[in-house]
This record gives structure tokens, sequence and C-alpha cells, in this order.
């Protein structure tokens, strides 16, 4: 058994995370630009991270040579928008660049619209909490979509809300470092993430309209959700049911997968949130969708949900984010997602970090990862088996990057960047991935 014949293999990466190019152009500052010092290991920024701004057609050279058929990359809204309302037609022209070199190479782009790094001005507005954000992201969606849409068709509009909400708003250890998180005042809490979430989800709705409106080739649109996911301890009836209901549990709040994707596919609204989201706004918020993008890298058993941590037994298999190792996390996740939502499923990350180096043969070996892609794909596979419609696994990341407020230590790329150099060495997992691709998954 193979893939289906037009799976897209590919890799992910973010803007902030590898362009680098923080100030040329008329880009503006970004929340990450801005307001990340102190807050990221040794220091470190991503003012020049892998330098992709100045270096794209050599990464793309790289993507080809693998023989990936997609790349999904973000756009910067500060190197669009670098204040309220101008539009950078030098920042435009970097990203029509890149998708030329993409589509010239025979690589699919797949633009995801916001990435983490908030545009200052719009940050010294509310950021988040600023009633008119969805506006200003409506209008951002217009201006990109109609630059790119001649040659994008897939489209993701935010990556893991539940992370720059929860990470940057709720925990305060993101940008832009606010902390709501008070257990003092739980109702207060409730409140801001209450209106956190509604201004995402109605931007998600309103850049959805506007990718439909504007674009000049039929879109593919979807989103790149992250979530809390459960897996079962054996395949009995009981024991799946008891992992999704962990999964699709309202318990989770903004960490869990229905808090953001019941509103946006099914037009069903959390509790939490029903007080703040009129109906009005309901049908603003749910909007068609082609596909269901999903970001895993591990699971959780159900029983730890119920506060017993059964898989963390000494000396489980971990990534360098000591993260544990979970071969069946994308078996369990497409097949929940697809159940619940009925949408084709996307992998829009799926990765992991790995204590990389140049050895003294000039190569980087990560026999980690290799068994790591292994064990995950061959789940992915698996479910495509018993029917799951999976149309396509972007790993991540094609480059080592810059890992937010982690720095340059964690390196999860196909591809070692020196950042002293900027030189690129393929791993030895890149030969065995662009070998997968080549075979369409047969030998998995």
């Amino acid at each position: 058994m193979t893939f289906p014949d037009n799976f897209y293999w590919g890799a992910a990466s973010a803007a902030y995370q590898v362009e680098g190019a923080y100030n040329e152009d008329g880009k503006g500052p970004g929340i990450w630009d801005a307001l990340s010092e102190g807050h990221v290991k040794h220091r470190e920024n991503g003012n020049v991270a892998c330098d992709h701004y100045h270096r794209y057609k050599e990464d793309v050279a790289l993507m080809k040579e693998m023989g990936l058929k997609a790349y999904r990359f973000s756009v910067s809204w500060p190197r669009i928008m670098p204040s309220e309302g101008v539009i950078n037609e030098k920042g435009l022209e970097f990203y029509r660049n890149l998708v030329k070199e993409l589509t010239d190479a025979g690589i699919e782009p797949m633009c995801t619209l916001f990435h983490w790094n908030l545009p200052m001005w719009l940050h010294e507005k509310g950021g988040w909490y600023c009633t008119k954000i969805s506006d200003y992201f409506e209008k951002y969606t217009e201006t990109v979509v109609e630059a790119l849409s001649d040659k994008v068709s897939y489209w993701m509009t935010f990556n893991e809300p539940a992370c720059f909400i929860g990470c940057g708003y709720v925990m305060g250890n993101h940008a832009p470092f606010e902390k709501c998180m008070d257990m003092e005042h739980p109702e207060e809490m409730a409140q801001k993430i209450a209106l956190l979430s509604k201004n995402v989800l109605l931007s998600h709705g309103k850049a959805v309209q506007a990718i439909r409106r504007c674009a000049k080739k039929a879109p593919k649109i979807g989103m790149a959700l992250n979530a809390s996911l459960f897996t079962p301890e054996n395949t009995s009836e009981e024991s799946v049911e008891a992992a999704r209901a962990a999964t699709f549990s309202e318990q989770g709040a903004f960490w869990n997968l229905n808090w953001w994707a019941d509103p946006m596919v099914k037009g069903e609204i959390p509790r939490a949130m029903k007080d703040v989201i009129s109906g009005e706004e309901r049908e603003i918020i749910c909007q068609p969708l082609d596909f269901f993008g999903f970001n895993n890298y591990n699971t959780n058993d159900y029983d730890e949900y119920e506060g017993r941590n059964e898989r963390a037994w000494p000396g489980m298999p971990r990534t360098a984010m000591d993260w544990p190792i979970t071969p069946d996390a994308l078996y369990w996740a497409v097949k929940f997602i697809y159940g619940r939502y009925g949408l084709p499923v996307l992998i829009t990350e799926n990765g992991m970090a790995n204590l990389d180096f140049v050895m003294s043969d000039g190569k980087v070996h990560d026999p980690q990862r290799v068994e790591f892609l292994k064990v995950y794909l061959a789940g992915l596979k698996k479910a495509v088996g018993e029917g799951v419609p999976v149309i396509g696994y972007m790993y991540w990341s094609i480059l080592d990057n810059f890992e937010w407020a982690e720095g340059y230590d964690k390196r999860f790329g196909l591809v070692y960047v020196d950042y002293r150099t900027q030189k690129r060495t393929r791993k030895d997992s890149s030969y065995w991935y662009a070998e997968v691709i080549a075979n369409n998954g047969a030998d998995l």
C-alpha cells in the first residue's frame, strides 16, 4: 500500500523563525522583534535567524533536491503592514518571488497568514484584545491574497491559536509576554480568555470570507490547530471513547481542540464563550472549510486526563524538547478529527528536536529522527488505509531555526544550519524522507 497519488509530502516553516531581515526593505517591528529581549534563552532573537529572506533560492533548491511536493510557509504581517494603513510592496515582492521559485520547482506553496509575530502598531492598540483586530486581519488577508493567489491555492488562517493566546496572553512565556493567569480571580481571567478567543475566531471567519472573495484561483482553506490529544490504552470501544471524550472535553478550555474547531467548523460555541459571541458573530466565524490542518508532536494517555500519567514511565523516549515520543499520535489524531469534523486532514506540523551536530565526516547523522518519522508515518499510513482522507504531511521543519523562547538550541530541521556561517547541511533524515517521498510511503 502507498499513500494517495496526489498526497502532499512536504515541510514547513514560519516567517519569524527563518527569515531574518528584521528591519530591511520596509519591514516594521513585530512583537517578537520588539519585546523578546530578556525572554529568550541566551538573549537570542530572530533578527537574522536562517537568513531565508536572502537565501530562499538556495532553500527552495534543497526542497527540490529532496523531492518535496509542498512547502508550508507563513507571511510576516509586520513585513506587509509595517504601520497602520501602510502596505509594503517590497514585502509583497519577497513572497511573490518565493512562491514563484516554489512553483517553478514543482512545489505546491501553502500559505499561513498568521504565525505569531503581530505588528507592534497593532499590539499598541491592544493586540488580540482589540475589538477591531478582525477588521485589520481581514484587510491584511485581502492584501496577501490579491498578491499571491495567482500561484497559491492552499491557505491557512492561523497557526496554533491555543499557543499564541495561551503562551502569549495567559501564561506569559511568549510574546507579548502578558500574563492574565490569575487563579485568585478566575472569573476575570475567564472573561479575558473568552474575549481573546472571540477576536481570533472572528478574524478567522472574516479571513476565510476574504480569501474566497479575493482569490484569483479556486482556494482551499483551512487552519493549523494544535491541542491536547488523548489516546486509548487499548483498542476496546470503552477505551477509545474515553480518549475521544477527553480530547474533545471543554475542561481544557483553549488548550482543547473543540474550543477553536467547534466554532470554526460546526458553528457550536463552547459554554465559556457563549456570553461574548452573538448569533451574528457565530455566523461569521463558521465558514465552509476545505481541510482541517493539525499540528501534532505527541499524545497523552487518557488516564493522565484523570490525574494519572501512565505513559511517563522512567526512561521513556523523549525529544530534545522533552516531549514524549508516542508513535500512535498521528493515527489517533486523524481518526478523531475526521470522525468529529468530517473534513480531509492535513498534518501541518509534526517532527522532533534532536541533539544534532556536524560530525567529523562533515555529515549530520540523526538516526533518532529517522526512527521518529518511521513510526509516526506508519501510524498515519494505517489511518489512511482505514479510509481517513489525509491530504498531506508537513514535516516540522525544513530548516533548523529560531525556536521561540528556546532560542537556537532546539534543532527540528531536515537541514542543519550553522548560524555563524549560514551554511546548510542536509541531515541523514532528509535523505531518508526523500526516499519515502519517491516511493510514496510504500516501504513504511
